[in-house]
C-alpha cells in the first residue's frame, strides 16, 4: 500500500508541475511580445538611462570615407572641343570619428546637439597616398566663368586678365590631399581683397576642407521620452523647420530623423527618410528585401529611381530645379551657385547620355548603388553604404578666354562612400540583448507548453492503469462458489496422469 500511495502522490506532484508549466507556457505567449516591445521601447529613445544611450552620443561603429578621383586624361583635348576622358583614382580611404557634443535636454520633448567628425587618412586601405597627383577641373575658375555667362564683356575680358595674372587655368593638377582639405589659392586672396563678402570662403579651398574637425549643424530631434511616435524625428535644424534652398515648400521640407536611427518595429511597407545637410535636402529610401546580417535580421533600403529624377520624369522634384538630365541633381544654391550637381557615382541610375558623354564612365548597380541595412525591431543600422557623386557642369563661356572650346557637360569630379557596419563587443553585445534573447524567450514558451501537456499525460495514465488493475481485483472477487469448484476439479484433473489406454475428454466448466 505504501508503494501505491508513493506513486499516486508522484503523479499528482507531476500532474500539478505539467499544469505549472502550461499555465506559464501560456502566459508567457501572450505576455512576452508585450513585454519585448515595453523593453525596446525604453532602450531605444533618447534617454541617458537607456541601453543605447551610449551608442547614439559615441557612435561605436567604424565609419570608413572611401573617396575615388576621377583624373581627366585629356585636358588639352577638352579646351579644344573633345569628349572628356577620365580614369578612376583611388579609393583613398579616411577612418571617420564622429562624437556629439553640447547635448542638451528641452522642455518640448527634444534634444539638441552638435555632433563632430574628423578624418585620418588610412594608407593600408587605400590605393594610393594624399601626395598623389590629379588633374581636375578648376572649380573656382570654371564656376565663376558660369556665373559670368551673362555679364558685360568688358567684366568677362577682365576677369579674363585677372585669371591671367594670377596663373588660373581651366584644370588644375593637385594632391589629393590639397583637393580634399584644401589649398592656398590666389583667386580666393584676390576675391576676399577686391569684392568682400562675396565669396564664403576665407581661408583654403577644398571639397572636403568644412568637414574635417566641423560639425554638420544644430540638430534638434525628438526623444521619444513623452512621445514615442515621433521618436528621432528632426524637430529643427539650426533652428529652423525648413530650409530654403529649393523652389518649393515640398522640397525644403526638413523630413525623417538625423540619419542615425529610426523608429523601432518597422514593416515591408515602411521607409527611411533623413535630412543630409550635405545634400541640403531631405531623402527617402525604400524597402528593398529582408535578410541577415551576422545572424541579425535586417531589412535593406535602397534609393529609389525617382532620388534624383529631375521634375519632368518625377514632378515632386521640380522645386529642386532648374534641371538638365535626369538623375542629377543642381546643387547650386546650395553650393556658392557654383554650376555643381549630386548624382549616383558614374551617373548610375541616371539619363545615359550623361555617361556617353565622357570617356571612362562605367555605371554599375552592385558598385554604385547606396544602401541601409536596418535591424527592424530596434531602428538600429547593421551596416550601411552611402555613395554619392560630385560633378561640375562646364562649358565655353564667350569672353572667357581660359574656358576655349569646352563643349556643355557635366564633367565628374569625384564619388565617395561612406561606410559602417556594426562589428566586435557592440555587434555580439547586440546581438545577445535584442536578438538571441528574446530568441530564447519565444521558444522557451512553446517548450514550456509542451513539457506541460507531456507532464499532464503521467496522472492521466496512471489513473487510467489504476482503474485497470482495480477492476480485474473486483472481477476476480465476484466469481460464484460453483464456479471455484469446478475449476479446481479442472486443475486436479490436469494433475492426475491419465491411465494408459484412455482418452482425456472435454473439459466443460
Amino acid at each position: 500500500m505504501g508503494r501505491r500511495a508513493r506513486a499516486c502522490w508522484a503523479a499528482a506532484a507531476l500532474g500539478c508541475t505539467g499544469l505549472l508549466c502550461a499555465v506559464l507556457g501560456a502566459v508567457m505567449i501572450v505576455a512576452v511580445p508585450s513585454i519585448i516591445k515595453q523593453q525596446v521601447h525604453k532602450n531605444v529613445r533618447i534617454d541617458p538611462s537607456s541601453l543605447s544611450f551610449n551608442m547614439w552620443k559615441d557612435i561605436p561603429v567604424p565609419f570608413y570615407l572611401s573617396v575615388y578621383f576621377f583624373d581627366i586624361v585629356n585636358p588639352s583635348a577638352i579646351l579644344q572641343g573633345q569628349k572628356p576622358q577620365v580614369r578612376e583614382r583611388g579609393p583613398y580611404v579616411y577612418r571617420e570619428y564622429r562624437h556629439k557634443t553640447n547635448i542638451t535636454f528641452n522642455d518640448n520633448d527634444t534634444v539638441s546637439f552638435l555632433e563632430f567628425r574628423n578624418f585620418k587618412f588610412q594608407p593600408d586601405r587605400s590605393s594610393g597616398l594624399e601626395s598623389d597627383y590629379i588633374v581636375m577641373p578648376n572649380i573656382l575658375v570654371l564656376s565663376a566663368a558660369m556665373m559670368l555667362e551673362h555679364k558685360p564683356i568688358s567684366l568677362k575680358l577682365l576677369m579674363t586678365l585677372a585669371f591671367s595674372t594670377l596663373g588660373q587655368r581651366a584644370f588644375m593638377n593637385r594632391t589629393v590631399g590639397e583637393i580634399m582639405w584644401g589649398y592656398d589659392d590666389p583667386l580666393v586672396n584676390f576675391i576676399n581683397k577686391y569684392l568682400p563678402d562675396t565669396f564664403p570662403v576665407k581661408g583654403k579651398f577644398g571639397l572636403f576642407a568644412e568637414l574635417n574637425n566641423s560639425n554638420s549643424g544644430l540638430f534638434t530631434v525628438f526623444t521619444g521620452i513623452k512621445n514615442f511616435s515621433r521618436i528621432h524625428l528632426v524637430d529643427k535644424w539650426n533652428g529652423l523647420s525648413k530650409i530654403d534652398f529649393w523652389h518649393s515648400d515640398q522640397c525644403n521640407m526638413i523630413n525623417g530623423t538625423s540619419g542615425q536611427m529610426w523608429a523601432p518595429f518597422m514593416t515591408p511597407e515602411y521607409s527611411l527618410e533623413f535630412y543630409s545637410p550635405e545634400a541640403c535636402r531631405s531623402m527617402k529610401l525604400i524597402y528593398q528585401e529582408a535578410g541577415v546580417f551576422e545572424g541579425i535580421p535586417i531589412f535593406r533600403f535602397k534609393a529609389p529611381d525617382t532620388l534624383f529624377a529631375n521634375g519632368s520624369v518625377y514632378p515632386p522634384n521640380e522645386g529642386f530645379c532648374p534641371c538638365l538630365q535626369s538623375g542629377i541633381q543642381n546643387v547650386s544654391t546650395c553650393r556658392f551657385n557654383a554650376p555643381l550637381f549630386l548624382s549616383h557615382p558614374h551617373f548610375y541610375n541616371a539619363d545615359p547620355v550623361l555617361a556617353d558623354a565622357v570617356l571612362g564612365l562605367h555605371p554599375d548597380e552592385k558598385e554604385h548603388s547606396l544602401f541601409l541595412d536596418i535591424h527592424p525591431v530596434t531602428g538600429i543600422p547593421m551596416n550601411c553604404s552611402v555613395k554619392l557623386q560630385l560633378s561640375l557642369y562646364i562649358k565655353s563661356v564667350k569672353g572667357i578666354g581660359q574656358t576655349g572650346k569646352i563643349v556643355p557637360v557635366v564633367l565628374p569630379l569625384m564619388w565617395f562612400e561612406e561606410r559602417g557596419a556594426m562589428e566586435g563587443e557592440t555587434l555580439q553585445t547586440f546581438y545577445t540583448q535584442l536578438v538571441l534573447m528574446p530568441k530564447v524567450l519565444h521558444y522557451a514558451q512553446y517548450v514550456l507548453l509542451a513539457l506541460g501537456g507531456v507532464l499532464l499525460l503521467i496522472p492521466v495514465i496512471y489513473q487510467i492503469r489504476s482503474q485497470e488493475r482495480c477492476y480485474l481485483f473486483w472481477s476476480s472477487n465476484k466469481k460464484g462458489p460453483k464456479d471455484k469448484e469446478a475449476m479446481q476439479a479442472f486443475s486436479e484433473s490436469l494433475m492426475t496422469p491419465a491411465a494408459k489406454g484412455t482418452v482425456l475428454q472435454e473439459a466443460r466448466l
